[in-house]
C-alpha cells in the first residue's frame, strides 16, 4: 500500500508546474529561506552523480597560480606576460594581486550585492524578470526551465556594455557601487586584454580591436543558507562563454576549478581577483577555457 502511494505521488508531481509557481512568486531562493522552510523543494534536488564527490578533489598542494601585477610597468613586464600565458594554457584560471582596484572598492562591491539580496522580498520583486530589456535582471537560475535540477542561488545581473543598463533601473541600494565597479573593471579589463594579446604573440591592442571588451555583464550571485546542502549545489559545473571573467570572491570561498581529473579549491586571497579564460578566447587561441 505504501508503495502504491509513493507511485501515485510520483505520477502526481508536476515539476514544470512547481518551477513555474516558484518563478512567478518572485521569491527567489532567499525568499524560500525567509519563509522558514526546513526542506528544499524537489526541483532543487540533484541526482547523486551530479553532486560533488570528495574523492575527486585534487591534492590541496595544487593551487591555481597567483600572479602579482606590481611589475607591469617595469622591465619585468615580460615575466608577468609569461606567467599569465602559462596559466591560461594550463589552468585556464589564475588569481591576480596588485591589480589597482582598491580593497575598499572590492569590499563595497560585495557588500552592495549582499545588501540587494538581503532586502525584503517585496522590494526585490520589481526587479525579478528573465529578460534584460532594461539591462537589469534579478532571477533565480538563468536556466531554471531547462536544467535538470535548479541550483540554490539568486542572481542580480546588470548589463555594463556596450549599451549599459538604464541608470534608474539599477537598484538604488547598489547603484553607486555598480558604477564604481564598472569603472574599475573596465580599466583592469584593458590591462588584461593587453597581457593576453601579448601572451598570444599579438599586438597588445589586438583583443580590444576585436571589441572583446565591449560586452560586459555584472552577475552578483547570492547563496543563502540551505537546510539540505547535501542534496543540491550553488552552481553547477560550467565554463564561461565570453573572453575573460573577473571573479570577486568573498571570504567564505567555495569556488573550485577543474584540473586534470579532479577539482582544486580556489582559496580566497585578500585583495585578489580570480580570472577565468572564457570559451571565446579558447576557440580563437591556444588558451584553455576551464570549468568551475
Amino acid at each position: 500500500m505504501a508503495a502504491n502511494t509513493a507511485i501515485g505521488g510520483e505520477r502526481d508531481y508536476d515539476r514544470a508546474e512547481e518551477v513555474k509557481k516558484f518563478d512567478q512568486s518572485k521569491f527567489g531562493v532567499k525568499g524560500l529561506v525567509d519563509s522558514g522552510l526546513t526542506s528544499i523543494p524537489r526541483f532543487f534536488i540533484h541526482p547523486p552523480e551530479s553532486l560533488p564527490d570528495p574523492r575527486h578533489r585534487t591534492k590541496p598542494d595544487t593551487p591555481i597560480p597567483t600572479i602579482d601585477l606590481a611589475d607591469l610597468h617595469t622591465d619585468r613586464r615580460s615575466s608577468v606576460v609569461d606567467q599569465i600565458s602559462r596559466a591560461c594554457r594550463t589552468f585556464g584560471f589564475f588569481q591576480i594581486t596588485n591589480h589597482g582596484i582598491p580593497s575598499v572598492t572590492l569590499d563595497r562591491t560585495i557588500a552592495a550585492v549582499r545588501a540587494f539580496h538581503e532586502q525584503p522580498t517585496e522590494v526585490k520583486a520589481r526587479f525579478y524578470r528573465r529578460e534584460m530589456g532594461t539591462g537589469v535582471s534579478y532571477i533565480s537560475n538563468v536556466d531554471l526551465y531547462s536544467s535538470k535540477a535548479a541550483s540554490w542561488r539568486d542572481t542580480l545581473q546588470v548589463r555594463l556594455g556596450p549599451i549599459p543598463a538604464v541608470p534608474e533601473e539599477v537598484p538604488e541600494i547598489c547603484r553607486e557601487d555598480v558604477v564604481e565597479w564598472d569603472r574599475e573593471i573596465k580599466r583592469l579589463g584593458e590591462v588584461l586584454m593587453e597581457l593576453a594579446s601579448e601572451g598570444l604573440g599579438l599586438n597588445a591592442k589586438r583583443l580590444q580591436e576585436m571589441t572583446c571588451l565591449e560586452g560586459r555583464v555584472m552577475a552578483g550571485h547570492y547563496y543563502p543558507y540551505c537546510p539540505q546542502p547535501d542534496l543540491t549545489v550553488g552552481l553547477t559545473s560550467h565554463s564561461d562563454p565570453g573572453v575573460l571573467a573577473v571573479v570577486l570572491q568573498d571570504r567564505m570561498g567555495g569556488l573550485q576549478v577543474k584540473y586534470g581529473e579532479g577539482w582544486v579549491d580556489v582559496k580566497p586571497v585578500p585583495g585578489a581577483l580570480v580570472i577565468n579564460v572564457g570559451d571565446f578566447l579558447q576557440v580563437n587561441s591556444i588558451f584553455t577555457s576551464n570549468c568551475v
